[in-house]
């Protein structure tokens, strides 16, 4: 069973909106952009797309010795043996955490949609401040440029560093595997960085919805949704009854 928090639904439409007020519809809006924000660029999901990242360039080490092995093979029957269970191995590893990464950048994609979509419900700087998070957004911006620009001196110090004769095949593909997995991990950190600040300079900081159109909370017919009957499942809950 997955420990993931599941994500939290869209805002509810306008006709069916049953916040008794603005404050209310602030008050969850705040709550659940504060979620949405640790999901997406939380200290929680660095260590998770790091671990995934050493799980692939473990998965590749494995596999590149395995083919190092394998060019071994003429000369040693039982180094092709073990290059053929160390590929299997690295195989085994490559391809969950290659599945996993995948899954993280579709979930991200999920959660950047309803962080623009609850944000656009209304403006409120004094909560939104706390979700511009300018040091976390720098912390994945530095992680990543060092290790996307170590993934690239790898890819290319790999092979032209490579001597005719005493580096193998195998071996450059190990070391151009490696630099690709940081390079990629890399990448994904800081298109997440970037991404935060996109949607904090367009959302948060956007100016705020025009007060002259009708009041998010009000339907067109002009009558509040929160004095008509309140389904279950949108807006805060109904007051209880007597009251």
């Amino acid at each position: 069973m997955s420990s993931r928090p599941t994500l939290p639904p869209p805002p509810p439409p306008v006709e069916i909106r049953t916040w008794p007020d603005r404050e209310a519809m602030l008050a969850d809006r705040a709550f659940i952009l504060g979620a949405l924000v640790r999901m997406h660029l939380g200290p929680a999901r660095l260590g998770v797309l790091v671990m995934w990242a050493g799980l692939a360039a473990f998965g590749w080490l494995l596999v590149g010795s395995g083919l190092v092995m394998f060019e071994q093979a003429s000369a040693d029957f039982f180094s092709g043996i073990a290059g053929l269970l160390t590929l299997l191995l690295g195989v085994g590893a490559l391809i969950p955490a290659v599945i996993l990464v995948s899954l993280h950048l579709a979930r991200d994609r999920e959660i950047r949609a309803l962080l623009v979509e609850w944000g656009a419900l209304d403006r409120d700087p004094e909560r939104d401040r706390k979700l511009r998070l300018p040091g976390m957004s720098l912390v994945w911006l530095l992680l990543s440029f060092v290790l996307a620009a170590g993934g690239l001196a790898l890819c290319v110090i790999g092979p032209a560093s490579a001597r005719p004769g005493d580096d193998t095949y195998g071996m450059v593909a190990l070391i151009m595997g490696l630099g690709m997995v940081a390079w990629l991990t890399g990448l994904i950190g800081a298109v997440k960085a970037l991404a935060h600040r996109r949607w904090v300079l367009r959302v948060l900081a956007a100016p705020a919805p025009d007060r002259l159109t009708p009041d998010p909370l009000t339907p067109a017919g002009g009558r509040s949704a929160s004095s008509g009957p309140r389904p279950p499942g949108s807006g805060t809950p109904s007051p209880r009854s007597g009251r």
